[in-house]
């Protein structure tokens, strides 16, 4: 049986070209647009058009591939740039970002050194708890992740082919090849569309929702040599490939759709530049591509990629802001070339022309020393993180909520608590226990863990709603002892104890979960049902919560507490360069001026309201600390220490409507 044909071995210099355009669109979207423009998804494709060609043919001449040798060849053309841009946004980082953001930097950083950066942000896309996390200098890794598990593994799948098609099946290699490539694009297309509706989030960062787009490009070069048409037909669609490129982040909200089928509009326009490249004519888009500037571009395009996005994330540190003048970006985008160049020629060049098979030892030492920095600077962030952070409050220093209701004044020496080194992880602890709360991962599954007074308890109370319910269960942890009370914990990410889905803002998989959740409350019904009374600054109860308390007329109570205000700036970051007035917000843009219940009809009979807004709000302002205690984690969520501030002010409400149980 015949092979497929070998394709011409030459330079192919529009793919430098492609590579130009892509990195000078990511650039440009990230500074100017605040989106994505779809490039990365160019990167997968070219990338997996070079290595299949470049593998294949080492295997078919050499009958092997050796792996050790080539993972120092990819070391050696990744490392040095990766780790040296590692390095030094490390040590800005710890210059110029907020003490709040160190543990998530800190943790970004590792991951984009061992190439799993892309899972630490699907988990934190799914996350919450983790959506207020501001952007880190290493969030781009994302891409060169995936690329790189990309590298590892496809030496595995190309030797595995070889042998399968040469030692069993004696088969063409290219043909099998093909097939085999058919296969993983299809079923990774196909997940990729699921994933894709399902968790978009997700999808967005799944290596495995991105794979098929690496295999497209390998199918291409192997069925190249056969996508010829006639020479006007390439001149148009060349040109048509090149706008697809461009054009694609303004067409299509990329950030949210991709990587299902919508990607097969920036990656079907590598294609077509290829294609007509094959052949090109005197006005092909290949005379601009393969020029010497664009050429000269993607050459410094991967570090071009790797620099633009750190200098993106100092500027809004040191500027603070969170938009990009003209002048600005002009200037981002010429730093960029600039370290682009010199890291090149001073770092990479030099490393890149060592040979790799006789200079193995000398090579390795050169690329662990090169690695090091990042390392040494990341573990050493590290232990002064643990080393400082997380220190104790108490109610003489850190009085809090009892400021208010207790009268409570901390002395002036006294230290801020939570700290800002540890605010953004200062959870409710049912958060630590993955069991005990339901993520998108987890699908309309309702998860249940019991808190408080566990034996023989007097009242049961379940906690129920998402993150700004949960926020209260510090609180009544604190009083569960003193109620002869058990908290029943029923928690949802992003979603809210509500029959309406608020315009599509709550998911399918949060409808379903209250659907789920209504059925297992009203056959083991608890005494009192403790939720959130509105949204926000609205004056009135959402009519989805009503529907909702309404079914439980003659199963259980409801306790709904008024939702606390919103900051306009993330507290933990606008203390750390301002003062307690500049980071306050006026209590007439935080709060309604009447609490929502009271402008609101057809609240059944079983409902108990509470207004906390005493403890957040004075007369005039809500402002992030009171008691000295650090009020917020980010911009609405609290904190645990001061929830469990607020125990006694909450007993005050409660206890009461346990008693009308009786």
């Amino acid at each position: 049986m015949a092979d497929l044909r070998v394709p011409e071995k030459r330079f192919r210099p529009e793919l430098e070209g492609i590579r130009a355009v892509a990195a000078l669109l990511v650039a440009v979207y990230h500074i100017w647009i605040g989106s994505v423009s779809g490039g990365v998804d160019v990167f997968f494709i070219v990338s997996g058009y070079l290595i299949t060609t470049s593998l294949l043919s080492r295997m078919v001449r050499e009958g092997r591939i050796n792996y050790l040798e080539n993972l120092l060849g990819l070391a050696k053309r990744l490392f040095p740039l990766a780790f040296t841009v590692l390095a030094v946004s490390a040590a800005l980082s710890i210059a110029l970002l907020p003490l709040s953001s160190w543990r998530q930097t800190i943790a970004e950083l590792f991951a984009s050194m061992f190439y799993f950066q892309n899972w630490q942000l699907a988990n934190s896309a799914v996350d919450y708890l983790a959506q207020n996390n501001t952007a880190s200098p290493f969030q781009h890794f994302w891409a060169l992740s995936i690329q790189g598990q990309f590298y590892v593994t496809w030496p595995i799948v190309i030797t595995l082919v070889y042998l399968l098609a040469t030692k069993i099946l004696k088969t063409p290699v290219r043909k099998t090849l093909l097939a085999v490539l058919s296969v993983i694009f299809l079923a990774s297309l196909s997940y990729s569309v699921y994933i894709t509706a399902v968790n978009q989030p997700w999808a967005y960062f799944d290596t495995f929702a991105r794979a098929w787009e690496f295999s497209l490009g390998g199918m291409l070069a192997l069925l190249l040599p056969y996508l010829k048409f006639p020479n006007f037909v390439h001149l148009i669609i060349g040109w048509a490939g090149l706008a697809i490129i461009a054009f694609t982040g303004m067409v299509l909200p990329v950030s949210t759709v991709f990587p299902g089928f919508a990607a097969l509009l920036p990656t079907g326009g590598v294609i077509l530049v290829i294609i007509a490249s094959e052949n090109g004519q005197a006005l092909g888009v290949q005379k601009l591509l393969g020029s010497k500037p664009f050429q000269y571009f993607g050459s410094i395009s991967y570090g071009f990629y790797l620099w633009h996005w750190p200098l993106l994330v100092f500027y809004y540190a040191y500027f603070n802001t969170e938009t990009v003048t003209t002048l600005g970006g002009i200037g981002i985008l010429a730093v960029t070339v600039v370290l682009s160049i010199m890291t090149i020629r001073l770092v990479e060049k030099p490393v890149r022309e060592m040979p790799v098979k006789h200079s193995k030892k000398r090579l390795s030492k050169v690329l662990v020393a090169l690695m090091a920095p990042a390392i040494l600077v990341g573990l050493s962030w590290g232990v002064f993180v643990q080393a400082n952070s997380g220190g104790t409050a108490t109610i003489k220093d850190n009085p809090g909520a009892q400021a208010v209701s207790e009268n409570i004044q901390p002395s002036e020496e006294a230290e801020l608590q939570p700290d800002f080194l540890s605010a953004k992880e200062d959870l409710p602890t049912f958060y630590e226990d993955i069991n005990c709360y339901s993520t998108d991962t987890m699908g309309a599954n309702v998860k249940e863990c019991s808190f408080g007074v566990t034996e023989d308890p007097e009242h049961v109370l379940a906690l129920v709603g998402g993150s700004h319910s949960g926020h209260w269960f510090p609180a009544l942890e604190a009083i569960a002892e003193d109620l002869n009370m058990r908290i029943d914990v029923y928690n949802k990410n992003a979603c809210r104890f509500s029959s309406d889905d608020f315009d599509g803002e709550l998911d399918q998989l949060c409808m379903e979960w209250n659907e789920n959740l209504e059925k297992k409350l009203i056959e083991d019904p608890p005494d009192l049902i403790f939720t959130t009374a509105n949204i926000d600054s609205e004056d009135a109860v959402p009519s989805g919560y009503i529907e909702k308390w309404k079914q439980f007329e003659d199963v259980a109570e409801i306790f709904a507490v008024r939702d606390n205000p919103r900051m306009e700036n993330d507290p933990t970051f606008c203390l750390d360069s301002a003062n307690l007035k500049d980071c306050s917000v006026q209590r007439d843009k935080a709060l309604a001026d009447e609490v929502p219940w009271e402008n609101t009809e057809g609240i059944p009979d079983n409902v108990t309201f509470a207004d906390m807004s005493e403890y957040f709000c004075t007369d005039d302002a809500c402002p992030p600390v009171v008691g000295n205690v650090l009020v917020y984690r980010d911009k609405h969520h609290l904190t645990t220490l001061y929830s469990q501030t607020m125990g006694p002010a909450l007993k005050e409400y409660l206890e009461p409507a346990l008693e009308n149980l009786n």
